[in-house]
């Protein structure tokens, strides 16, 4: 479970990023306090608009960014991205301490932060290939998920309590100094201890990346699950938030804690994938849960019970999305990995401009229980298409087999009958 440990680079890189995690997801949980409950006055849609500017650069910048990052030295972009989020976050915490930010303020941060982001995200992503061996890269992936995942355990819970004991503006500045923790870890970083990737082709560039995953029907599967998950399955920020305050009528505490109980299962999840080779068959599973949890959730009657519901929800969101970015990254050529994973990343992050307004509207339209049936929704949707494309094309059947001698649920690819167990795999 924790083999990667023991390359000495990967521990200072791993606490390094336990101390960003925690400082980011304090940051979101006081961000997300700040515009619903004292710039706006509980207005979904004005949390939505902010998560959608945030998570806008995405979608335009993160393919360039992908090709300079199989280009330049990741660690260097990474330090650079970092710096200028680190003093977005200054001035976005001085504003709220001196009693002068504005809704707009926040809006400007948060599209700074996610031109920042764009450049840091595929970059990060593609460093940890050359931290440790190939071997070893689906256990770091899953560990690193389990250090972001205890920072969701933790961090939001902690936030809802400072933000009632010492205020929001403190939070956030906590916030910049897990940046300054982070920022000396990479540095710390021994570079005759990496395993850099050959550097692409100057004239090589995203298209080449397209054309790379076009060409792999494994990659356009995970990656359209991953494009699903990131627009529709990620919204927490917003159901989370206007459940917690509009329907059951609670305060920042019970809503950082729904954050801190996703976090159990989030974090269950990143160790169990750290355990065992990934599999689809994992991703498949995993977006069964999500969804039979969210639609639990959609109609929990009470806080306690929709809280509780959070774990398994947490568990089913992260499961899918550690897998299947294990099974990418171990699946393409070190040249290309930038790239690949720069589309990774706009998919995932990118599609929240686009639902993330939407759902706020939901919530604000037809309320708040909305904002967590239509993510439900989505997913189940996911699951089928997906589900019928790879049996499609892999010609794969289900039927009922009554023999007893043989497993009662069989697969049958063609004309030949196999175990269901020895198939899905």
């Amino acid at each position: 479970m924790f083999a990667s440990m023991s390359v000495p680079n990967y521990r200072t890189y791993f606490w390094g990023t336990v101390l960003a995690n925690m400082g980011q997801w304090m940051a979101r949980t006081a961000q997300s306090w700040l515009v619903l409950v004292i710039l706006t006055h509980n207005n979904a849609s004005a949390l939505g608009w902010m998560t959608a500017v945030n998570f806008a650069p995405m979608l335009v910048l993160t393919p360039w960014a992908g090709a300079l990052a199989d280009r330049l030295p990741k660690r260097r972009i990474m330090v650079i991205a970092q710096i200028v989020m680190g003093i977005d976050a200054t001035i976005l915490a001085t504003l709220v301490l001196t009693g002068h930010v504005r809704l707009w303020h926040v809006f400007v941060l948060a599209a700074m932060d996610g031109i920042a982001g764009a450049f840091y995200s595929p970059a990060m992503q593609a460093f940890v290939s050359e931290v440790v061996p190939l071997s070893q890269l689906p256990n770091a992936i899953s560990l690193n998920s389990a250090s972001f995942n205890g920072a969701r355990l933790l961090g939001p819970g902690l936030a809802g309590v400072l933000i009632a004991v010492i205020g929001t503006g403190w939070v956030m500045a906590i916030n910049v100094g897990c940046f300054i923790g982070f920022i000396a870890c990479l540095l710390l970083m021994r570079a005759d201890q990496l395993h850099p990737s050959p550097p692409a082709k100057e004239k090589s560039g995203v298209m080449d990346g397209v054309r790379y995953v076009n060409n792999r029907f494994d990659l356009k599967v995970l990656l359209a699950i991953a494009f699903m998950m990131g627009t529709f399955g990620f919204n927490f920020n917003i159901s989370d938030a206007v459940m917690a305050t509009a329907e059951f009528g609670k305060g920042p505490g019970e809503y950082g804690l729904l954050g801190s109980v996703m976090g159990v299962g989030a974090i269950i999840a990143a160790l169990g994938a750290a355990r065992r080779a990934p599999r689809l068959r994992w991703v498949e599973l995993a977006l069964v849960v999500y969804t039979i949890s969210m639609a639990a959730a959609t109609f929990a009657p009470t806080y306690p019970i929709f809280a509780v519901l959070m774990a398994p929800v947490g568990w089913g969101a992260i499961s899918s999305i550690i897998i299947a970015n294990s099974l990418v990254q171990t699946s393409v050529s070190p040249q290309m990995r930038g790239r690949v994973m720069s589309l990774w990343s706009a998919l995932v992050m990118g599609g929240t401009p686009l639902a993330s307004p939407l759902i706020g509207w939901f919530g604000d339209a037809l309320g708040p229980r909305w904002t967590v049936g239509v993510p439900c929704l989505s997913i189940a949707a996911t699951f089928v298409v997906v589900t019928v494309f790879i049996m499609r094309v892999d010609s794969l059947r289900v039927r009922i087999d009554p023999s007893k001698h043989a497993p009662w649920l069989r697969i049958v690819r063609g004309r030949v009958t196999v175990n269901y167990t020895q198939t899905i795999r």
